[in-house]
């Protein structure tokens, strides 16, 4: 019994914890959804201009084979699609007021969280595949002029690059 009593008593001694009050908890969201809002629009400058880069490939290069241009396209269509699920999900967190409804807030922002995940999984497995087969059809022209065994070898290794997304990097998202 002394035991408890002795436990109780250090228990008791233990020096209260500060509540968290709700101005600093807002400052906390604000401060995270700032930062996470100009990583996302960081994001969306970067890839606007690769688009443009690629953009410029495809119409100041003149290519021979239909193929190149195809691969080239496949890229900017997943870039343009990447881009639009940025665009969308950057104007989603600057477009609520969180000091209106914290709690309504805070369910959207969970809500968001949960399909951002799920969302960014497969367009992250969709975008890696894709890429790589615009990059596969666009190599198969500029590789044309290499050797034979240097052609076979990077052939090889994209084939390995696609298979490794498709049985290895897609089970790991999902």
């Amino acid at each position: 019994m002394k035991d408890f009593d002795h436990i109780m008593s250090v228990w008791q001694e233990q020096p209260k914890r500060d509540q968290l009050s709700v101005d600093e908890a807002l400052k906390q969201v604000k401060r995270g959804m700032g930062g996470l809002s100009k990583t996302l629009l960081f994001s969306i400058v970067s890839m606007l201009a690769a688009l443009a880069g690629m953009f410029l490939v495809m119409i100041f290069l003149v290519f021979n084979s239909w193929i190149t241009y195809l691969g080239i396209g496949i890229m900017l269509g997943t870039m343009l699609l990447y881009v639009g699920v940025m665009i969308k999900d950057y104007k989603l967190i600057n477009k609520r007021d969180i000091t209106n409804n914290p709690n309504l807030y805070l369910q959207e922002l969970k809500e968001y969280q949960r399909r951002r995940a799920n969302l960014y999984g497969w367009l992250y497995y969709l975008y890696v595949l894709m890429l790589s087969l615009g990059l596969s059809l666009y190599l198969f022209e500029v590789l044309h002029h290499l050797s034979s065994g240097i052609r076979f070898a990077s052939y090889a290794l994209i084939i390995g690059w696609l298979l490794f997304c498709t049985f290895y990097l897609k089970d790991r998202i999902f």
